[in-house]
């Protein structure tokens, strides 16, 4: 069954009104028809709702509620990633695979050795590109929510988010002794419930940056094993390993 997102604006009592490109998609791509049952979560509350198919309009569609979902999808804890800003495509499947696995939010991160720079303009385009590219992950993965892309920002911006979580993971090559499971093992994740990864670009994390990320009292710095992990795959890596150690938990 195909899922789609709403605003609590589009909610009417049993009724919900889908605007925008979902109208075209559902019209002309999947050729749904009148009676066909859809998944309509709304955003606002992150309630999934089973819908039929009652009216399709020119600019809109209108479904009916049958049923509430009564599980979610969404994971028991948050898991945020902050990705060193790589080159080419690969923030899009970072995002869009990430999404998959179940993360809250994504930050770019402006670090020493990122090859890339974005400029205002570019950048504005490129967080909201990516913005739709995790929308789409989320629809394919039948999410309750659609993860947040937030604009780039420098490591010394991001201080004050990472300071917030309860713990904050930095994959670092050179590190040789602490591995992702040691730490992982020492996690109650009963207190434990926002946790970070963060992850260089593909030049790695300087060590001036190692040393600042250290200031901060809930981060612990860790290996991912014998081989260095592309910068693409290691956040991917990360966020698997701690759903599958959490996220089943009750």
């Amino acid at each position: 069954m195909y899922k789609f997102f709403v605003k609590e604006n589009q909610v009417k009592n049993n009724i919900i009104e889908i605007l925008g490109e979902d109208v075209n998609h559902i019209k002309n791509v999947l050729r749904l028809q009148v009676d066909e049952k859809i998944e309509v979560c709304n955003l606002d509350t992150a309630k999934t709702y089973i819908t039929k198919i009652i009216e399709i309009e020119t600019n809109k569609i209108l479904v009916e509620m049958l049923e509430k979902c009564s599980k979610t999808t969404e994971s028991r804890i948050s898991l945020h990633i902050f990705q060193g800003l790589p080159k080419q495509e690969k923030m899009e499947q970072i995002i869009q695979k990430a999404t998959e696995i179940g993360v809250s939010d994504i930050t770019p991160l402006k670090m020493e050795r990122c090859v890339v720079k974005l400029d205002e303009k570019t950048a504005e385009k490129k967080v909201a590109r990516w913005q739709k590219i995790a929308e789409v992950a989320a629809k394919q993965s039948k999410r309750d929510k659609i993860p947040t892309v937030h604009s780039c920002i420098s490591l010394k911006k991001v201080y004050e988010k990472l300071e917030k979580c309860d713990i904050v993971i930095v994959a670092y090559e050179e590190e040789r002794e602490i591995s992702i499971k040691q730490v992982l093992k020492a996690v109650d994740v009963k207190e434990k419930k926002n946790i970070a990864v963060l992850v260089g670009p593909e030049g790695g994390i300087a060590k001036e940056e190692i040393d600042f990320l250290k200031t901060l009292p809930n981060e612990k710095t860790v290996t991912l094993g014998r081989r260095i992990l592309r910068t693409e795959t290691a956040p991917l890596v990360l966020a698997s390993v701690i759903m599958y150690e959490f996220d089943e938990m009750e």
